[in-house]
């Protein structure tokens, strides 16, 4: 397979960059998980846990076998198109790490990258033979119509920076390292039925609030005024996106504080009574309303759906 780039994958037409940009956002739709998918996400217990084990899967690979990070983005990117196009049959485990594999081979294949599946494997504890993943990946391909040039957030990042017109190239060059670590971050299931685009500006907007206050107008104003963007539907992404980091970084320090001491949270407090004694309770105390509230949320999504496909992942045996 040609060498994929997410931030250039139409390389083809660089030499018309005006339709360059407009391929980019009439096809972006292509590249996105179906709608039915998404309502699958939002009542079906099963399809929410396999995808939370399969990216939780793909992640652990990146780490394990030092991939780049766009490496399983874009896995996940053929996993979540994959599923949305394929019933995904329950009671079978083998298949959940039998697509993470394919899904990352396909990636590793596009990006040139090389990734050893039976090592991965080895240290997860499956084992699949190279023609049952073989087979795996030609169903992937099939379902997604062998359209793996995939148009990702990173797509659009260098063209809405370039409507800044900064210059400051350390600035800029921060701008763009921060909104990618937070598109790479960006696996919530709510943050799936926004466009490429639109996450790629939101995340270059919270990047710049971070950053650069001062210059948050000016860049503000600069994607609003792009004929491509979506107000409403940027604003809308924009919240879930900042809500998104929020979490994390409180789930970040409620973890932090539980895996420091074998003490009791109470006597790791108790340890740590400053001026900052209030703020970091209320802060514990909303991560842990937080993660109560989604619980409770899971346990009502009990129905299970399903789409008719033209192909069956029952044709594939897990050990070839």
């Amino acid at each position: 397979m040609e060498y994929f780039d997410l931030e250039d994958p139409f390389t083809s037409l660089k030499e018309h960059q005006s339709d360059t940009i407009s391929a980019l956002f009439s096809s972006e739709s292509d590249h996105m998980p179906s709608q039915n998918y998404l309502q699958c996400l939002k009542t079906s217990d099963f399809y929410v846990s396999f995808r939370q084990e399969a990216i939780s899967l793909i992640l652990q690979a990146q780490y394990s076998c030092n991939l780049d990070p766009y490496t399983p983005y874009l896995a996940v990117n053929y996993m979540d198109r994959f599923i949305s196009r394929q019933d995904i049959p329950q009671g079978n485990p083998w298949v959940l790490r039998l697509l993470v594999i394919a899904c990352i081979s396909l990636a590793a294949k596009m990006k040139e990258i090389h990734f050893s599946s039976s090592n991965f494997q080895r240290e997860e504890g499956f084992i699949f033979d190279a023609p049952a993943i073989q087979r795996m990946e030609l169903l992937i391909l099939d379902a997604l119509n062998w359209r793996m040039r995939s148009v990702t957030p990173f797509s659009f990042i260098c063209f809405f920076i370039s409507l800044f017109e900064l210059k400051d190239p350390p600035l800029t060059q921060a701008l763009k390292d921060r909104a990618s670590n937070i598109i790479f971050q960006a696996h919530e299931i709510n943050l799936l039925e926004f466009k490429p685009s639109v996450l790629a500006a939101s995340a270059l907007l919270l990047a710049s609030h971070e950053l650069s206050p001062l210059q948050f107008p000016s860049v503000e104003t600069s994607i609003l005024s792009c004929e491509y963007v979506n107000k409403e539907s940027l604003l809308k992404c924009f919240n879930a996106t900042q809500d998104m980091v929020v979490n994390q970084i409180s789930e970040s320090i409620v973890d932090t504080v539980s895996s420091s001491s074998t003490r009791t949270p109470l006597s790791v407090l108790d340890c740590h009574c400053t001026k900052a004694e209030s703020e970091s309770t209320t802060s514990t105390m909303a991560a842990t309303a937080m993660a109560e509230k989604r619980e409770i949320k899971r346990r009502k999504l009990n129905d299970f759906c399903s789409e008719s496909t033209r192909v069956q992942i029952s044709q594939i045996q897990p050990f070839g």
